[in-house]
């Protein structure tokens, strides 16, 4: 499963950071005396954080007279009018977009805030906003966008051979996991010398007089590194301050629609679980390769009993799903299908697009291509994410500024539809396409009013992909508790308290068995299947994943849901250990009681 995030990968970021042309070299009188002196005074932890917007943000002021719309914030004033019950205004200098439609009623508005290219990630997104009526023809709402920083640590120590070595993490996506660095100092010049690639080495600057250590990161821009405490380094450590020996404690309620209670309530065992979250706990940064989990939650008997962050993520912080949003985009295709768009999983793929005309690598076997190849990505179609080569890689595909719905038709074909599954985020995002084009709707309005207000989903952002489309084939920032709701909500047959939200045939088609995608592992319609050993007992498991660890597991047997969020991108070794060892050696083996007799669903 690759990042799911256009033209700025874990590869580049690295490359970035530790290639010699990445970073300013100091000058002559930068340098300091020739002379070499000590790196020993940089031991320690060292901190930055860069920002980079968006600016424009805060409580949006909306009002109408005649057909006239004028919205107000950040100090700007922007107005149009609506066409068709839909208003788009963009904001001068690309400092964002609104879109919002009228209700029906005509008083309420539902609308997303599209926010410009981040720096980090070079992707937009679309974040909802709630407004409220403040009176006729007038409306406020909050827009929050995603905040778009990069923060960076070097953990710099010292060897019992006396030499100087150091290791950098970026706490958001685990990047600079897999390298160390020897340290070399001459005056104030800094040498970071990769110690297995002796190639890849960089410089900066360490002014002692102010106790400041500078970097310049290609396109980021300049690091001013400050020392810091175990105490200052959040996101560094699993928790900031340590807070010794872990207590379970039952999670808090709220207002999104989880009913909560204690581990014991629902018939699980506290120990296990104590014994697991602490494990996460302990893991000193600088281990390589270690689990890092950002967040754990379990639910049982629809009850949310673990609520649980680390490294600096919080309850209402939402975490990038990367490809686990393939599953909600399958969801989409299940609400589409109950709204009764005009087509079915037996529907050809290529009349469902007919404004593109003459696409490159005609192929008659195109013509077999149908909607659920899509979904159990059999499309046939040259395209494989584990393969950098291939021309449907989801990389080369989110390097091309285009539309990437032409740009997967285009694509050559490597065998017969339904033949064999290969991974194909393309695919996915071609399904994406297929809703937007069947129900003739904005695809992040359809996530709105389908998926998020039924889950009473809160703060969410949606990756959109070059031509303003939300990006299928995952990315999507959910906070974990929302996320959670997803497994919940096909554990009980698409009904999520007590209202239907999607049908149970389509659950029931979606997590069945469509192909083999490895050893051990099936595949519904985007959703994952394996069975996992427990004693001498075997339970069969689903799951929504995402590179990293970022896993909406479901137990029916169980009625067990568990979400971890995690932060071991592109160390699939690492994170299947969620699934493989914490999941059965931990969570399930905490289960005491079995769950009560099924009730008519």
């Amino acid at each position: 499963m690759t990042n799911t995030h256009r033209a700025f990968s874990l590869a580049v970021l690295l490359t970035l950071l530790v290639a010699p042309v990445a970073f300013a070299q100091p000058s002559a009188t930068d340098a300091g005396p020739a002379a070499p002196s000590t790196a020993a005074r940089l031991v320690g932890v060292w901190g930055a954080e860069r920002r980079f917007g968006p600016e424009v943000r805060g409580t949006l002021l909306l009002t109408r007279s005649g057909d006239r719309w004028v919205a107000r914030l950040g100090g700007f004033e922007v107005s149009g009018t609506a066409e068709k019950g839909a208003l788009s205004l963009a904001f001068p200098g690309g400092q964002g977009e609104l879109r919002a439609k009228l209700d029906t009623d005509g008083k309420s508005l539902r609308a997303h805030w599209i926010q410009p290219q981040t720096v980090v990630g070079d992707t937009r997104y679309a974040t909802p906003i709630t407004f409220r009526a403040l009176g006729r023809d007038a409306w406020s709402g909050d827009v929050t966008p995603w905040d778009d920083r990069f923060t960076l640590y070097f953990v710099v120590q010292q060897q019992p051979d006396g030499s100087v070595t150091a290791f950098l993490r970026n706490p958001e996506r685990h990047f600079g996991a897999r390298f160390a660095f020897q340290v070399s100092r001459t005056g104030k010049a800094v040498r970071f010398a990769n110690t297995k690639q002796p190639d890849m080495s960089f410089e900066g600057t360490y002014d002692e007089a102010s106790d400041r250590l500078t970097l310049t990161i290609a396109f980021l821009g300049p690091f001013e590194f400050t020392r810091r405490t175990r105490d200052q380094a959040v996101g560094l450590y699993p928790r900031t301050p340590s807070a010794g020996p872990y207590a379970y404690r039952a999670p808090l309620a709220g207002d999104d629609g989880w009913a909560t209670a204690s581990l014991t309530d629902v018939g699980m065992d506290p120990k296990p679980i104590t014994a697991l979250v602490q494990r996460i706990l302990d893991v000193e940064p600088g281990t390589s390769p270690a689990p890092i989990v950002q967040g754990l939650l379990i639910a049982r008997h629809g009850k949310l009993v673990l609520e649980e962050y680390f490294y600096g993520f919080e309850r209402e912080r939402p975490h990038d799903l990367r490809s686990a949003g393939k599953t909600f985009t399958s969801a989409l295709v299940g609400l589409a299908l109950d709204r009764k768009a005009p087509f079915t999983v037996a529907s050809k793929v290529y009349p469902l697009f007919p404004e593109y005309r003459a696409l490159p690598n005609p192929d008659p076997r195109k013509e077999q291509l149908t909607v659920e190849h899509l979904l159990t990505m059999s499309s046939g179609f040259a395209c494989d994410d584990d393969d950098e080569s291939s021309p449907g890689n989801e990389d080369r595909m989110q390097s091309e500024p285009g539309d990437w719905y032409a740009y997967t038709l285009g694509l050559p074909m490597a065998r017969v539809p339904g033949e064999r599954p290969v991974y194909c985020s393309a695919g996915i995002n071609l399904l994406a396409g297929v809703v937007r084009n069947t129900l003739r709707m904005w695809l992040p309005e359809l996530f709105d009013s389908g998926l998020a207000r039924p889950l009473q989903m809160q703060r969410y952002h949606l990756n959109l992909s070059p031509t303003g489309e939300l990006y299928g084939a995952g990315g999507i920032f959910l906070r974990p508790r929302d996320a959670l709701k997803l497994g919940q909500l096909y554990l009980q047959g698409g009904v999520w308290n007590g209202k239907r939200v999607i049908s149970k045939d389509w659950v029931e088609r979606s997590t069945a068995f469509h192909v083999t995608m490895g050893p051990g592992r099936t595949y519904g319609y985007t959703w994952w299947r394996q069975e996992l050993k427990v004693g001498d007992r075997v339970y069969a498991e689903y799951e929504a994943g995402g590179n990293g660890g970022q896993l909406v597991m479901v137990v029916p047997e169980l009625d067990l849901t568990v979400m971890f969020a995690g932060g071991n991108y592109n160390q699939v070794s690492v994170w299947r250990k969620f699934r493989e060892e914490f999941l059965p050696q931990y969570i399930l083996a905490a289960v005491t009681a079995p769950p009560p007799a099924k009730q008519g669903r």
